[in-house]
């Protein structure tokens, strides 16, 4: 008889959600521990602003490189594997960073380290859309996107904490022990799959439907939304450092480093966006959280400390609720190749990550905060209004 698939009631679901989580803390710390030391590579190398934002960018590119490969093997191979080696893959970088001289080196390094990144994530998804009974997928997807919000908050946080305290290569060296913990932990803990169906057909009829995706408006709709919100999103952490340790703010890196547990706001609601849209609607819902989003954007242009505080808590709280939804929606839109879905939209996702930190570089170097936030505040929306624009239209001649 087969299996039934897991809810909320299952131990095996929390022992899906514990292993998601865990492997989700460490890979999004990882990824965007660079962040906050943007202004530390510039001083310690000897590098521009936009050179040191390619630390960030290249992990992107790396990651996104690995969501495609891994995410297409993984529609034949299976999903735990994948989430479980990732962990190890991506640790072993932190232990050869601290040592490395040369910037264009340590750059090198990170993009093999955003390759190795890319496990848990071009798996997780569809892990999640294969063993959770589909009532419960949006609720369990939202918990692992919030794990996402932690893991970048943590990552962050500490990283410029234990910078300040000692140093960049320790705290490098303390990732890289903290990755090797979490793969044991998590190899112990994530259930073996019992729904997974590996793909029988040949290698061009799985790239056949893997760019099938591309055909499908829906989904496009959906992947392009994961992209303008993450430029938003990316442009506003990345180039806050350098806005706050200027006058009038002049703030320590430390200082810096706490305004970045509002991300624990996404922590909170991207599970509340997931039970808000099992009673309200996905897109109904997913829409409040883009205008959210853009509001608290906006609010970061205020000349006091406390109003930039705010307007990040109420950013996080709009872009983890829109992209918990939004990422949920994927696997809904699929119909098969569900791995291959959730890769192409984390593919669109981590591209406005790479935006965001580098090619928005102009606008902050020319223009200045201002600006910068005026463009990250009014993309998501005006994209939202436009998509709802040309539904309506093309109803109207249906």
């Amino acid at each position: 008889m087969e299996q039934r698939k897991y809810t909320v009631h299952d131990r095996e679901f929390w022992k899906i959600i514990a292993s998601l989580l865990l492997a989700s803390l460490f890979i999004f710390a990882n990824m965007y521990a660079v962040q906050p030391l943007l202004p530390v590579f510039v001083s310690d190398f000897g590098v521009s602003v936009s050179t040191s934002s390619l630390s960030l960018s290249l992990t992107i590119i790396g990651l996104i490189a690995g969501l495609i490969i891994l995410g297409f093997f993984s529609d034949r191979s299976g999903r735990r594997s994948y989430i479980i080696w990732s962990l190890i893959g991506s640790a072993i970088p932190f232990f050869i960073l601290p040592f490395v001289e040369s910037f264009t080196v340590f750059l090198a390094l990170r993009l093999i380290q955003g390759f190795a990144l890319a496990g848990v994530p071009a798996a997780a998804l569809a892990y999640i859309s294969e063993e959770i009974d589909r009532k419960n997928i949006a609720y369990a997807t939202a918990l692992y996107i919030s794990s996402n919000a932690l893991g970048g908050m943590i990552g962050r946080v500490l990283t410029g904490f234990l910078t300040d305290a000692f140093s960049w290569q320790f705290t490098f060296l303390a990732f890289g022990a903290t990755g090797i913990t979490l793969f044991i932990a998590v190899f112990l803990l994530l259930p073996h799959s019992h729904h997974f169906e590996p793909s029988q057909l040949s290698f061009s009829k799985d790239i056949e439907g893997f760019l099938f995706h591309l055909k499908n408006p829906a989904l496009l709709v959906v992947f392009g939304l994961g992209a303008i919100l993450q430029i938003a999103f990316t442009g506003v952490w990345t180039y806050l450092p350098f806005h706050l340790e200027a006058p009038p703010f002049s703030m320590s890196l430390q200082a810096i480093s706490y305004l970045f547990f509002a991300y624990g706001i996404g922590v909170i609601g991207s599970p509340l966006a997931g039970r808000a849209a099992e009673a309200f609607g996905l897109r109904r819902v997913r829409v409040i959280g883009v205008f959210i989003f853009s509001a608290g954007v906006l609010m970061t242009l205020g000349p006091e400390l406390w109003m930039v505080a705010v307007g990040l808590c109420v950013t996080c709280l709009g872009f983890f609720t829109a992209h918990s939804l939004t990422a949920a929606s994927v696997g809904q839109q699929a119909t098969h190749h569900k791995g291959s879905a959730s890769s192409l939209y984390l593919v669109s996702y981590y591209i406005g990550v790479a935006a965001g930190s580098s090619l928005l570089s102009p606008v902050w170097t020319r223009f200045g905060w201002d600006v910068l936030i005026l463009l990250c505040a009014l993309m998501p929306a005006l994209y939202v209004l436009t998509v709802s624009w040309y539904r309506k239209r093309a109803a109207s001649f249906a």
